[in-house]
């Protein structure tokens, strides 16, 4: 991974050089880590920005909090670690100024993924300076997996499937949400940990699945991202589960979802769900290098239109170290779709109030079509306890 992130950087000094940047200031973590190598540091939501300075000829240098700095020297492959402190002379601002200089050239930043509190820094040091936006060129690096990067979202799809498994083995009648939430991190956590060592890089790694469980039952699988609760399970409940936040490995993360039923399924429901999976799989079928974007998203909305329903989703996402990157499988985005791309594919349906249907894969392009990176029955799934 780290000899990756390496070349990675090579390749981004190249593309900054041919773009005419002087400097790259990162700030994004997922970039960071695609480029540095390292994460799991407490970032900008507590007020402590970590940045990656990139120059086309120079090594790179990350500046990071003081208190971080160990774990990210430990991690990551570049040698150059500057570190800032909460008060005094060493705060961040200070030592970002310091490693800008006085005359830094031509600055590139993710403008969408720049913290305000970064974006306001430079407002008021920096008035007037021009921040170029380079997002495209760390995105189109992206947006093409290599083998390796494949091999680690197939072993994150294995900790998905496993989490899946679990949360149906957890359903029952009378059984709590919780329950099943509970169990879903509990089986995670251990297939992830199968994984790992406790050497070198992956001794950093942790296998804790986290964040809160996206899930519903009965008339609330119309409401999509609700989470897990209380209520306990009836017969005929449909019972939905999304692991989009939740199935990832060593920063690369996944789309999966499935839904289930207790005991028994309406006919309307049945129709709804079913009706999800045909257009997921539409989509799916539709997906081989060549393509554009807007056409897989198309075929899934020929099998919504057949079957009478509407739906303002898009069909997918392209996945990787973000929970979203480019392209999306929308109506407008044109990109002709390439093997080595990884997407989140989805099928949904929402009938106000009343019920919902879904199922989520994730997928690779290959040279002929496209290959599954996560697996599960795609059909209409019924708990019978």
């Amino acid at each position: 991974m780290l000899e990756q992130a390496r070349q990675r950087t090579a390749e981004f000094q190249s593309r900054l050089r041919e773009a005419g940047i002087d400097l790259a200031i990162i700030t994004d973590e997922s970039s960071i880590a695609y480029l540095a190598g390292f994460w799991g540091y407490l970032s900008v939501e507590f007020g402590r920005p970590t940045f990656l300075l990139i120059r086309p000829d120079l090594p790179p240098q990350v500046i990071t909090p003081l208190m971080e700095s160990e774990m990210v020297g430990a991690m990551t492959w570049v040698e150059n670690v500057s570190t800032w402190e909460d008060t005094g002379a060493r705060r961040w601002e200070n030592v970002l100024a310091e490693s800008i200089g006085k005359d830094p050239g031509k600055i590139g930043v993710e403008i969408a993924a720049l913290p305000p509190i970064v974006r306001n820094w430079f407002d008021d040091q920096m008035p007037g300076l021009k921040l170029n936006d380079i997002a495209p060129l760390l995105g189109e690096m992206r947006m093409i997996k290599s083998a390796e990067e494949i091999e680690v979202m197939k072993q994150a799809g294995e900790i998905a499937g496993a989490m899946m498994q679990a949360a149906e083995d957890a359903l029952g009648e009378g059984r709590p949400e919780y329950e099943a939430a509970l169990a879903v991190i509990n089986a995670g956590t251990r297939k992830a940990a199968g994984f790992l060592t406790a050497k070198g890089w992956e001794a950093f790694i942790s296998p804790m699945i986290h964040n809160l469980q996206i899930m519903q039952s009965g008339r609330d699988t119309s409401m999509v991202h609700r989470r897990a609760s209380v209520k306990s399970l009836e017969k005929g409940d449909p019972v939905y589960f999304c692991f989009c936040n939740m199935a990832q490995f060593k920063q690369y993360k996944l789309g999966f979802d499935r839904m289930f039923f207790i005991k028994e399924v309406t006919d309307e429901a049945a129709e709804v769900q079913q009706a999800a999976i045909d257009a997921q799989q539409a989509a799916i079928a539709a997906m081989r290098p060549g393509v554009t974007a807007e056409s897989v998203a198309e075929a899934a909305d020929e099998v919504y239109r057949e079957r009478g329903y509407a739906t303002g989703y898009r069909t997918g996402r392209s996945i990787g170290m973000a929970y979203l990157e480019s392209p999306e499988l929308k109506h407008g985005d044109k990109t002709i779709l390439q093997a080595g791309m990884t997407f989140a594919v989805d099928g949904g349906i929402s009938v106000d109030g009343r019920l919902g249907g879904r199922i989520g894969d994730s997928i690779a392009i290959t040279e002929t079509g496209t290959e599954y990176i996560t697996e599960y029955p795609r059909k209409i799934l019924t708990v019978n306890r």
